[in-house]
This record gives C-alpha cells, structure tokens and sequence, in this order.
C-alpha cells in the first residue's frame, strides 16, 4: 500500500539527483500494485516536482486477488470491517493535517519495505510477506501556507492497518521479519545512472536491522534500513552524500498489524510516539485484544 511511496522518497533521498532508469521493472511493478498505492502515489508525486529514480530489480510474486490462508471456522473474526477510527486521527499528531488520503483493499501482502522486496527478488527469493483478509492505509500530509503546493517533504506518515485471518498470523507477520532481512545482511544495488550529463553503473550497498519496539500491544518491531552512499563502479567516485537510516514501525494488537513509515523530516522518536497512539486505536478495533488494552 504505502511502500510505493515510501521507495520512491527513499530512493529519491538516498541518490538524490542519480537516476536509475529501468522502466520494465517499473511497468511490472505497477502491474501489481493496488487500486489505493496507485491513488497515493500518484497525488503525492504529481505534485512533488522532483526526480523519479528507480532500482534495478527482478522476480517477485505477484499479489493473489484472496487471502493465501483460510482461517478456521472458529478463527473468523466477529469484527470484519477496519473502521477510519482504527487508523492514526490528526489528534495524534503533533502538527497540523492540511490533507487524508485513505483506500481499503482486500487480500493484500502485510509489506513492511519495499527496498527489502527489491533486494529478495534480486536473490531470487520469494517476497515472504504474510497476506492479510482486509486492509486500509492512509497519508497524512502536513498543513501549508495558502497557495502552496504539496510535495514529498510535506509527507508526515503513512500507515497501513491490516487485518490477519487469525492472531497467529498476525504474530508471524512480525516474527518472520527477521528472517526475511537475514539473506540481504549486505546487499549491493546496481544500475546504470545518468547525473549531470554523464552517464555510467552506480552501486550502493543496503542494511537492515530489526529491533524490539516498546509500543504497548502484542508485539511491535522497528526496521531500520541504512545505504551507503552511491559509487561509481568503474571510477569509485561518490555520486551523492551520507543518507540518514529510515525506520518502519511494526506493532500489532489481536489479529490487526499496523505498519507506520514517517516522511524525510520525521524522527525515530516520532515513530515511537505514533506507534504508541497506533496502539491504541487498534486496541478498539481488534478480536482477541489483550487485557492491557
């Protein structure tokens, strides 16, 4: 849902005015988003004005139209729907929302970072996402001057609540997530570039680090993703500055996972406190919450 946005921002920050060009993994990776990443993605980066970059990627399974599991009959969740109130309000934010884009979708993979999709297709590996019954995502924007355009930098979070066919599902889609960054400990991205009218292969190299995250619920982790800064392969010349680390939060509460990202200005203590207010809001929409709820 959100990913999209978030791999072109990262990117964007990341190689800054480097260019990858690789419009055939684009078009297949559109062919698999849904209806709402499509929406999302195309009102926040119209108005953006910035440079498009893209990795160089294969492989990847696509999204099925229904869920992968089926749950037991005793399994079915007595709540089916997720509400707008299950989702981060502008009350939980600490700056003003001037726009709310929200989609639901059904039988959607729970993905936690698409940079990480892109590194396990280039091994060769399955995506490994666990696929959720329901799911419903929102962008917040923060408040501008009159007559200003939005763009990327005005992105404050993005976040993406889902709904698992049971409470273990929604346990495996946090615990697994450890062992879907294992293989791409060290993995080196390249592609050709073009900056500044010179062309030329870049590589860069991308890190993952899981952490147990204290955000009240059943279980919360934080994905760090680091990169090092891009290089030309043939001259070792840098092609962009140090990039900061970007963090995705995981939590869960019964059978909900919620995964919250934060634009460039955000802070890890930020998502701390979102994740926290997240919590809470799925404690009111979940089966099974537990008792500290």
């Amino acid at each position: 849902m959100r990913d999209d946005l978030t791999f072109v921002e990262q990117v964007r920050r990341d190689l800054q005015d480097v260019r990858w060009p690789a419009p055939e993994e684009i078009r297949a990776r559109a062919r698999r988003r849904s209806q709402r990443r499509i929406v999302a993605a195309t009102a926040v980066l119209a108005l953006a004005g910035g440079t498009a970059v893209a990795l160089v990627a294969t492989g990847g399974s696509p999204a099925p139209s229904t869920p992968a599991a089926s749950a037991a009959p005793d399994a079915t969740p007595t709540q089916h729907e997720i509400t707008t109130d299950a989702l981060l309000q502008p009350a939980d934010l600490t700056r003003p929302i001037e726009v709310q884009l929200s989609q639901a979708g059904m039988g959607e993979p729970v993905r936690v970072d698409a940079m990480l999709e892109q590194c396990r297709a280039n091994l060769g590996l399955p995506e490994g996402w666990r696929f959720s019954r329901l799911s419903r995502s929102q962008t917040l924007l923060r408040a501008r001057p009159a007559g200003t355009e939005p763009g990327n930098a005005d992105v404050l979070v993005m976040q993406d609540v889902y709904r698992m066919a049971t409470q273990d599902e929604a346990t495996l889609a946090l615990v697994t997530l450890q062992g879907l960054v294992d293989p791409c400990d060290e993995w080196r991205s390249r592609g050709p570039y073009e900056r500044k009218g010179q062309t030329g292969t870049a590589e860069a190299v991308h890190r993952w680090q899981v952490r147990p995250l204290d955000s009240g619920g059943q279980g919360g982790v934080l994905l760090t993703h680091t990169v090092s800064q891009a290089r030309d392969v043939n001259t070792g010349a840098t092609l962009n500055d140090e990039t900061r680390p970007t963090n995705t939060a995981v939590v869960q509460v019964g059978d909900l996972v919620s995964v919250l990202s934060l634009g460039r200005d955000g802070t890890e203590a930020e998502l701390q406190q979102f994740a926290v207010a997240a919590v809470a809001r799925l404690c009111a929409n979940a089966n099974a919450p537990p008792p500290n709820c």
